[in-house]
């Protein structure tokens, strides 16, 4: 196995994590070798030459190295990539059903079983969980720029701090040919159920079906943001709001009447307009047996 691990996600997380793993592997009896990631491209390039050498790539980071790397394995034949936890939001994690502590998460490396996971794409480049945009763009950066010691509360405090300075926008969002246009809060077109650490802004989306999710918000004051919709997100309650609406579809078109950039699993993807797909089966992912909360 190849261990890619990103130094800095969660805040120093994953490294701190990585002598305990490193020993939950050894005992495991997997053989391990480590190589520190530079950034997405390195780990993009990283992946297929570990698995044209008979490695498995496998992730100590969080959800924007593992999309990364699910991506950069497309089209490769007989890849199979392995996820354990080492960032802050850690949702294709918790949605897969693999452990949150990256150490009990060894035991999926070592006897999980392989099994094909859809991914997303955005004119080109690749997510495993959700692409969102609008509100959750100004979110998403502030969040970024966030302390560390906020941990997975960093989403919910990008939210809450994205939140005065916004104003809605205008969205046009063609699914499967379905057209859609609203003024409101923003789009996102779902392979997961969460992002943002237990955001379950999708909670009906599912990683192995071969279509994405897409959860639209209508225009509503800030007071029933914060009181109605935000804390039931957490829940995923919050698409039965009537200003929350929902399709379902492969292929979304979407433009606004004004620039925002696009987020998937944490980090910046594209630019509006933009085409977003679904790509089934895309990848193999180390994932636990059915029954101990495993996608089937």
């Amino acid at each position: 196995m190849t261990l890619l691990v990103n130094p800095s996600s969660g805040g120093g997380r994953a490294l701190a994590a990585l002598p305990l793993v490193l020993e939950a592997l050894r005992e495991a009896g997997v053989d391990t070798q480590v190589t520190h990631t530079e950034s997405l491209e390195h780990a993009r390039a990283l992946a297929p030459a570990a698995v044209a050498a008979g490695r498995v790539p496998t992730t100590l980071s969080g959800d924007g190295l593992v999309g990364a790397v699910a991506g950069a394995l497309v089209d490769t034949p007989g890849a199979v990539m392995g996820v354990l936890p080492g960032g802050r939001g850690n949702d294709f994690a918790r949605v897969a059903g693999i452990p949150l502590d990256p150490v009990q998460a060894c035991a999926v490396i070592a006897t999980g079983v392989a099994r094909p996971v859809d991914l997303g794409e955005v004119d080109g480049r690749y997510f495993i969980g959700i692409a969102s945009f609008g509100f959750d763009s100004d979110a998403n950066r502030i969040a970024n720029e966030a302390p560390a010691r906020l941990g997975n509360l960093v989403y919910a405090y990008g939210a809450v701090r994205a939140l005065g300075a916004w104003q809605s926008a205008s969205f046009t969002v063609l699914v499967d040919g379905q057209e859609r246009s609203f003024r409101g809060w923003g789009v996102a077109a779902a392979n997961s159920k969460a992002y943002g650490g237990g955001m379950f802004v999708a909670p009906e989306a599912e990683l192995h079906d071969g279509i994405l999710d897409v959860v639209m918000m209508d225009e509503c004051s800030r007071v029933h943001f914060l009181r109605k919709i935000l804390p039931k997100v957490f829940k995923g309650t919050h698409v039965h709001e009537d200003v929350v609406h929902q399709l379902r579809g492969r292929e979304i078109h979407v433009s606004a009447d004004r620039p925002f950039t696009i987020y998937a699993d944490g980090d910046p993807i594209g630019e509006l307009p933009a085409t977003i797909r679904c790509r089934p089966a895309a990848v193999s992912v180390l994932l636990p047996a059915a029954g101990n909360g495993a996608i089937a």
